[in-house]
């Protein structure tokens, strides 16, 4: 599916990397620019300061007021809209009240469209210590009782993110227990930077699987068309 359906005049959008992997940042633009129309253009923006690979509470918290900050100076390149490419969604409340354009996490448009219309979805990830936050998320932007489970990938994180192949394959391993053990209905991949293996992964599972960045782009451009019309 394309990240655009509606029609919107000519706009660009910055996908804000809240970790400091320009190697991510290209991954996720890729998956931003999936189907795009051609009078959209978005743009990668990289924190300048932070991790590697956002894993922690901790390193959540010091990317949200990053975020904070950084955003409102990619704001003032001239952007019609900006998202947060975090699954923490890091920032987001932060950086709505400091901009007047609109602001999009990854994790809100992800969970919002696994869990559309009552459906059974569970959340498959890497970073097994932000389980707190991956929790909130689902009682912010899901629906009462359609979370059916967090899945983690098995291993050492250092291994499992070590290649895209072994990346894919640990995911896939993941998301095969959510679909068989618990039941979901669809699956929505808990990352930015694991967004391409979403990709992958959906040819070969017979429910859907939702690249969170990909989402984030559709809910963009649905809300640039309607402030244009």
């Amino acid at each position: 599916m394309s990240p655009a359906k509606h029609e919107v005049a000519t706009c660009r959008i910055a996908l804000i990397n809240p970790n400091t992997s320009t190697k991510a940042t290209a991954l996720m633009l890729s998956s931003a620019r999936l189907g795009l129309p051609p009078q959209v253009q978005v743009e990668g923006r990289t924190a300048r300061q932070g991790t590697v690979l956002i894993t922690n509470q901790t390193a959540l918290d010091e990317a949200a007021t990053l975020v904070a900050d950084y955003g409102v100076e990619v704001a003032a390149e001239g952007f019609d809209a900006l998202i947060i490419s975090g699954f923490g969604d890091p920032g987001l409340e932060a950086l709505r009240q400091r901009v007047n354009i609109p602001v999009f996490g990854i994790a809100q448009a992800g969970i919002s469209e696994a869990a559309h219309g009552g459906r059974r979805y569970a959340i498959v990830t890497v970073t097994p210590d932000l389980l707190a936050s991956l929790e909130q998320a689902a009682k912010t932007h899901g629906q009462d009782g359609t979370l059916v489970s967090i899945r983690f990938t098995d291993g050492p994180l250092a291994a499992v993110m070590s290649t895209p192949q072994d990346l894919e394959v640990a995911l896939l391993s993941a998301c095969e227990t959510a679909m068989n053990v618990d039941l979901a209905q669809a699956i929505v991949i808990g990352g930015g930077p694991l967004a391409q293996a979403a990709q992958a992964i959906a040819e070969r599972l017979h429910i859907p699987v939702i690249d969170p960045v990909v989402s984030a782009m559709r809910l963009a451009i649905k809300a640039l068309s309607s402030r244009q019309g």
